[in-house]
Formats: C-alpha cells, sequence, structure tokens
C-alpha cells in the first residue's frame, strides 16, 4: 500500500485498507459475475430473447458500478484521488448513471414479467429496446444535471471516490435529492411491488413458484435504502456530524448491488442459469418451461 500520502481525516490504516479491499473485491466478482452474463446473452443464441436484453440491460449497468468500484478501490489503495476536480465530475457522473440505469432495469423486468405471468403477453423486440433505451436515457438525463447545477458532485467522505454531494444540505441540494427520489427510486420500487405482489398472487394460485418475488425489491431496499437513508438525513441535519467512516457505508453496501443482481436475476433465471451452463460446458441447454408456458 502508497505511504507516502497522509491518511484521510477520520481515518485509520486499517479502515482505509478495509473499505479499499471491500471495494476491490466487490467490483472484481460483481465484474465476473455480470461479464459471465452479458457474454452468455452474446454466445447462446437460445438466451437473446427481448426479456433477456432487460436483464442484459441490468449487467450492463452493474458492470458500470464494479468499473466505478474499482476506480474507488485503486484510489483508497493509493489514499488520494489522482485524477483531479474533472476526473471526480466524471467519476460521479459515470456512476450515478449505471447505478440509476441498474434500478430502472430492474424496474423493466419487473414489468415484464408482470405481462408475462399475469397478462401472458409476449414481449416484442421492439418494445424491449425502447425499454432499454429509456432506462439509460433516463438514467443519463438525471446524472447529467448535477453536471449543469442542478445537484453537484464532489468527494466522498474517504475522498478517493466522488458521488452527489450530500454535505452541504442546501435549497440546491434538497430540491433535486426529492425530485430523484421520487422518479428514481419510489416509482421504480412502487412498479416492483406492484408487479412481484401479482405474479406472487399468480404463482399461489398455480401453486407453482418459479423464483422468488420478493427478492428482487428487498435487493433494491437492502442496496440501495442505506444510502438513499443518508442523502435524506443530509436534506435535515447536518450530516458533517455523523463520522466520515460511518458515512462511507452505506456506499461500500450499495456497491454490493452487481453481485447480488447477478444471482437474482441471471443466475436466478431458469433460462439464463441453462444458458450460462452451457456457455460454460458445451453442454446443450434444455429450453426452460418459463419460455413456454406461463401459470
Amino acid at each position: 500500500m502508497v505511504t507516502s500520502y497522509p491518511l484521510p481525516e477520520g481515518f485509520t490504516e486499517l479502515e482505509v485498507f478495509a473499505i479499499g479491499t471491500a471495494l476491490l473485491v466487490e467490483a472484481l466478482l460483481g465484474f465476473c459475475l455480470n461479464g459471465l452474463t452479458i457474454i452468455s446473452f452474446r454466445k447462446i443464441k437460445e438466451l437473446r430473447t427481448p426479456s433477456n436484453l432487460l436483464v442484459l440491460s441490468i449487467a450492463l449497468a452493474d458492470c458500470g458500478i464494479c468499473i466505478n468500484a474499482f476506480i474507488a478501490a485503486f484510489s483508497s489503495f493509493l489514499r488520494y484521488w489522482p485524477y483531479g476536480s474533472e476526473g471526480c465530475q466524471i467519476h460521479g457522473f459515470q456512476g450515478f448513471l449505471t447505478a440509476l440505469a441498474s434500478i430502472s432495469s430492474s424496474a423493466a423486468v419487473a414489468w415484464d414479467r408482470y405481462h408475462h405471468y399475469c397478462t401472458r403477453s409476449k414481449l416484442q423486440w421492439s418494445t424491449a429496446i425502447s425499454m432499454m433505451l429509456f432506462a439509460w436515457l433516463f438514467a443519463a438525463f438525471w446524472s447529467v444535471m448535477p453536471l449543469l447545477g442542478w445537484g453537484e458532485y464532489d468527494y466522498e467522505p474517504l475522498r478517493t471516490c466522488c458521488t452527489l454531494d450530500y454535505s452541504k444540505g442546501d435549497r440546491n441540494y434538497i430540491t433535486f435529492l426529492f425530485a430523484l427520489s421520487i422518479f428514481n427510486f419510489m416509482i421504480p420500487g412502487f412498479i416492483m411491488l406492484t408487479a412481484y405482489q401479482s405474479i406472487h398472487q399468480k404463482f399461489k394460485k398455480s401453486g407453482h413458484y418459479k423464483f422468488n418475488t420478493g427478492l428482487p425489491l428487498k435487493t433494491l431496499v437492502i442496496c440501495w435504502g442505506p444510502y438513499c437513508l443518508l442523502c435524506f438525513y443530509a436534506a435535515v441535519e447536518n450530516v458533517t456530524f455523523i463520522s466520515p467512516k460511518y458515512r462511507m457505508i452505506p456506499a461500500i453496501i450499495a456497491k454490493m448491488v452487481p453481485m447480488v443482481d447477478a444471482f437474482v436475476y441471471a443466475l436466478g433465471n431458469e433460462n439464463y442459469r441453462g444458458g450460462i451452463w452451457q456457455f460454460l460446458t458445451g453442454q446443450k441447454m434444455e429450453k426452460a418451461e418459463v419460455d413456454n408456458k406461463t401459470k
């Protein structure tokens, strides 16, 4: 570990190393799992369906989160941010873009699953492509706002990575936070809640449970909830009174999203799991029942 730079204020040597290691492990595991999801989609013809395109969108976004985490881990080991203020803005934008795209794509998957299982309507390629483009363009709109003056990107408490600056808690931040949370957390969360509740009722009537309907929403709340709570707390109180090392915990939890999503949406999907197995072993996958009929 490089020792020529002083420790960030409020952190010990062990804490800085532990945060860097946690970010590195999350980045490597998440990137490998989602990279496998992306490559399998590309190589296995049976996986290239409109529904799986939305799963691919999540994997692409999560790979972006992993890249963001890897840069943060590298900087943590250096003990400082080596890319300057412009690099901080780019890092904050890239992290925000991929995070919001991941959440929007998760809501899109929920919407598709609802129609697949509850209305028996088949997703068309044109609709899937439109939904994927909307998720990314919508995320890009909100991510570029801090670069234009509504909100602001700045250093995390460790000062080795960048995100939305919640330390000021001024009117500019508060208005952006509330608009952001409504359109990028509450609405996607509501879509996922209603969709999976309906699917659960359908599974309950048939007695056949294709997947855990509560897991996607729990993943959203557990992984992003602590960060959202921190941001909302910053809107009403001076968040700098909280120890910097405690303020880093929500960011580390949020970086777990790529690993968890890979198990929820790819490895947890019977059809997609079979495609990944075929890619890894060369054994022809049997077309999953989930693709052939709905209960």
